[in-house]
């Protein structure tokens, strides 16, 4: 059955995930924002979508100066048509002035590569990112590809099962950052529910 299966093998690569990668990345997103240093969120395509909603999440409950460069379409469309694809995310960061104290936080499911290049502004961004001496942290999937190995600090997504990568990649991705705001090195409060919950209340314990 369809279902079982991909039960199974997002429990598979849960277990499979290393953790010392996962308190690694904490650790290098907490030293950001004690130096003073913004975030920058990344991705592509429905790592898009993730990188805006973590965005959300690193502000507002780690209170990070945080920023997704995708979130601006004008931008992101402009810089498109006037300087291509390769080059929008890293012409984002140098506008925002990209400094050594800051952090980038990276969501791909192949990481990036140079050659094929497959999401070349990703690599072009850490590009940018290690000449300027800013902080790489990155959640990917397969072998990582260019992130996972210019990164200070990456969580890789095994895979399981290579016709479910994608989904399972992008799924715990999103499981692995709302392990990382919650994170007692990285949370400065609770999210709403957490907040209201009774202390008695044993789905809360």
């Amino acid at each position: 059955m369809f279902i079982d299966h991909f039960f199974d093998a997002v429990a598979r690569a849960t277990a499979a995930i290393d953790r010392s990668s996962v308190e690694a990345t904490a650790q290098a997103l907490a030293a950001v924002r004690e130096r003073g240093g913004r975030l920058f969120i990344i991705g592509v395509g429905g790592s898009a979508g993730h990188a805006s909603h973590a965005t959300n999440d690193f502000r507002k409950i780690c209170g990070f100066e945080a920023y997704c460069p995708t979130d601006n379409v004008s931008e992101l469309t402009a810089r498109i048509n006037d300087e291509g694809w390769e080059g929008t995310l890293s012409t984002w960061l140098e506008t925002s002035r990209l400094k050594p104290e800051d952090g980038l936080l990276i969501f791909s499911v192949g990481g990036g590569s140079i050659d094929p290049p497959v999401s070349a502004n990703i690599v072009r961004a850490i590009q940018l990112a290690k000449q300027r001496g800013a902080m790489v942290t990155g959640i990917v999937g397969r072998n990582g590809g260019y992130t996972a190995q210019a990164a200070d600090a990456c969580v890789i997504i095994p895979t399981v099962d290579p016709q479910l990568i994608t989904p399972i990649v992008e799924g715990l991705a999103a499981v692995v950052w709302h392990l990382l705001v919650s994170h007692p090195a990285l949370a400065q409060s609770k999210g709403h529910w957490e907040q209201i919950a009774p202390a008695s209340d044993p789905v809360a314990a």
